[in-house]
């Protein structure tokens, strides 16, 4: 990893705890907010901590970018948890053969970027 990535990476780790220090539930019932809170410190310790083992640049850029999604998506729609994808779960597609597989395929490519460490169970 490099020092400039190095930088980035515990950039985005601080902002989040930042975050997570000063968020307000949108509704601002006590109980919510300190549930958001504990959600958001515990959702970015265990991606850091799951991802922290990463060399590939290219694999680092998209944790980095999915990261930078999650924050601007929460920040905006004051909501800390992941929006929904809504595809349905292989709708499209027959119980075997080269359709289920295409269908799969296409699933994973639909994945928004702030969903991408999330699995697909």
């Amino acid at each position: 990893m490099t020092a400039s990535t190095r930088r980035t990476v515990l950039s985005l780790y601080m902002r989040v705890f930042r975050i997570a220090r000063s968020w307000q539930a949108q509704i601002g019932v006590v109980g919510d907010t300190e549930t958001e809170k504990k959600y958001i410190l515990h959702e970015a310790s265990t991606l850091f901590r799951q991802n922290q083992q990463l060399t590939d640049p290219e694999t680092i850029k998209r944790c980095v970018e999915e990261c930078e999604a999650r924050i601007e998506i929460g920040l905006h729609y004051r909501n800390p948890y992941p929006r929904a994808m809504h595809l349905p779960p292989l709708g499209l597609a027959t119980q075997k053969g080269r359709k289920l597989r295409a269908q799969q395929r296409l699933r994973k490519q639909a994945k928004p970027v702030y969903l991408q460490s999330h699995d697909d169970s």
